[in-house]
């Protein structure tokens, strides 16, 4: 198992240096699923929820919090973004999955943008239909792929 560099020798938490890294190309894809009453999703297709477009709002939430990542997560370093998208899917009877692609040329990795941005475009999706869906569940968030950087490229194995 891999050494922890997230603390200083004082055994307490520091923000990893960076400095001596090269820029390279990264790329991170996260993934999850808020699961609901048949009913709920059927009124996010008709648009007929008080709230607005779920999805449009969700979409522009999810891009903004990997905007937003570093003020969150406190040893996450500010990463200047060169791409974020949000691709929704639905089975058309209780369940929406969010996949979330995050880029940049910079010297670290862009995984937790990528694991920020799917989070929090569930939780939007939550928030616009909680008045008529408290019960909504959201669940299997998680790295799908990563590549770039001295760690290579990562893709899931849900046999793992």
């Amino acid at each position: 198992m891999a050494e922890l560099t997230h603390f200083n020798d004082q055994n307490r938490a520091k923000m990893v240096d960076v400095t001596q890294k090269d820029v390279t190309f990264r790329i991170a894809k996260a993934t999850g699923q808020i699961i609901m009453q048949p009913a709920t999703l059927e009124r996010i297709h008709a648009g007929t929820m008080k709230k607005g477009d779920v999805l449009a709002v969700a979409q522009v939430a999810g891009i903004m919090a990997a905007k937003k990542t570093s003020d969150l997560i406190p040893m996450c370093h500010l990463i200047p973004l060169t791409g974020v998208d949000i691709h929704f899917s639905d089975d058309d009877k209780t369940t929406i999955t969010a996949v979330t692609t995050v880029k940049t040329k910079h010297v670290t990795g862009v995984e937790i943008e990528a694991l920020t941005a799917c989070e929090i475009a569930l939780l939007t999706i939550y928030d616009m239909c909680k008045a008529i869906d408290r019960g909504m569940i959201i669940s299997n968030i998680h790295l799908v792929e990563k590549d770039g950087g001295k760690s290579g490229h990562f893709e899931f194995n849900d046999e793992a």
